[in-house]
């Protein structure tokens, strides 16, 4: 859902329920700022670095009746689109049309861009959501043109100049709040046609290489944003990650990886987790590429701690990499890569228990070392096996197990552990232990 950017909680990128303002002047949601303060035991505040000297929480109630302002005017837009109120309504358009237009035109002219754009951004946050006459007259008069035109000054700057990457930063922002997640429905509407042109100018290489700098460089908001994009992009043109990906270096990976490990804001870990399966699954090469930014060894940190819809995620990404010989190397030279593809399978779901296989059958069928041999043994993911050996189920998940068994079961039937039924199964006997 896309909200007012001053209903954001600067951490958890997600709509404030019970906004604070603590010592800094910042306001942030109170769980969110009470777990990076106490349970973290951070000392800097995480959207300035100022130091915290005191752990002291002022309720925001201003901001809090704002919100709720806010979201009692989405409840009453079916109403407000009545023939009725939109003739009354119609003398206010005719105003708001000529303060966007003028708004556009300072834009344009004057080289003090980050505060008519901030203003701009307002005028589209708290208009543009459930207005969609506003957001089709600010694309017809010229406003996605104007804020492009500064997002890509960025490249001529070479994100050296404060302003016009502060500019680019606001310019972001409007871009991420103009532009809505096409109807899931397949219904075309006028307004979702304009969406998808705007995207299609998102996706030329110029803007591309822009949204490259400022994910690298930007601050943790205007990231998320490219994110948000990107996924907008991604339901839009099953080809847009072609362009995405189109001349991409490890710095673009290595971005992507920061906030996919981003322990405070889970939205914005999971639209990047998203973005990098669409990236991942479209080239090769960009696969290797992640996986010289570290992309393996961040996965595997990361699925611990993760629930069923991320683990999930995680695993494929991970079987996704594997399918290369740098991926399966580097998920070798972890050292917990099997342990902990092994917890996940029989405990998650289905799907998460296939991939684990599917990543198992990868890594045996690549020469593996006697270590990793011995730790599958040791850590129970032989057992595992063998108890999905035994169950209903896929039989492309079984003919894979059955493979890892007779590939290397000449190996661990030297071990006591080996289940004898297995050795009876695969034809080996109780010839060893």
């Amino acid at each position: 859902m896309d909200f007012p950017e001053h209903f954001r909680c600067p951490i958890s990128m997600e709509l404030m329920k019970d906004p604070v303002t603590i010592c800094t002047g910042v306001t942030y949601d109170r769980k969110f700022i009470e777990k990076w303060l106490i349970t973290y035991k951070k000392k800097t505040c995480p959207a300035t670095m100022q130091p915290v000297e005191s752990l002291e929480m002022t309720p925001n109630h201003t901001l809090k009746r704002l919100i709720q302002a806010w979201q009692d005017g989405r409840k009453s837009k079916s109403s407000s689109s009545s023939p009725s109120s939109s003739s009354s309504s119609s003398p206010a358009r005719n105003t708001r049309h000529e303060e966007l237009v003028s708004l556009l035109r300072t834009i344009e002219s004057t080289p003090f861009k980050v505060s008519p754009l901030k203003k701009l951004k307002s005028m589209v946050e708290i208009h543009g959501d459930y207005d969609d006459e506003m957001r089709f007259d600010f694309k017809k008069s010229g406003g996605v043109e104007v804020v492009i035109k500064i997002l890509v000054q960025i490249l001529a700057d070479s994100g050296s100049d404060f302003s016009s990457f502060r500019a680019s930063e606001e310019a972001i922002g409007v871009l991420d709040q103009l532009v809505q997640s096409p109807d899931p429905n397949g219904e075309v509407e006028k307004e979702e046609e304009e969406d998808h042109s705007t995207l299609e100018l998102l996706m030329k290489p110029e803007c591309i290489k822009s949204f490259t700098i400022m994910l690298q460089r930007g601050s943790s908001e205007t990231r998320f944003s490219i994110v948000s994009l990107f996924q907008k992009m991604a339901k839009a043109d099953h080809h847009w990650n072609h362009a995405i990906i189109k001349g991409q270096g490890i710095d673009f990976f290595k971005s992507l990886l920061e906030i996919v490990s981003d322990e405070m804001s889970g939205k914005a870990s999971s639209c990047a987790l998203q973005v990098l399966i669409d990236v991942l699954d479209a080239s090769k090469r960009s696969r290797v590429k992640a996986i010289e930014a570290g992309a393996v060894s961040t996965l595997i940190e990361l699925l611990p701690d993760s629930n069923k819809s991320k683990c999930e995620r995680i695993m494929l990404l991970l079987k996704v990499l594997c399918e290369c010989a740098e991926g399966r190397l580097a998920f070798i030279e972890h050292g917990l890569g099997v342990a902990a593809v092994s917890k996940k399978m029989l405990k998650v779901s289905s799907a998460a228990t296939k991939l684990g296989v599917k990543i198992l059958w990868l890594i045996c069928g690549s020469n593996p070392t006697e270590r990793v041999l011995e730790e599958m043994l040791m850590c129970g993911t032989v057992k595992k096996l063998v108890v999905l050996l035994h169950m209903g189920g896929s039989s492309s998940t079984k003919n894979r197990i059955i493979r890892i068994f007779k590939g290397h079961s000449n190996f661990w039937k030297k071990y006591p552990c080996f289940p004898s039924d297995v050795k009876d199964y695969l034809g080996l006997g109780h010839d060893v232990c």
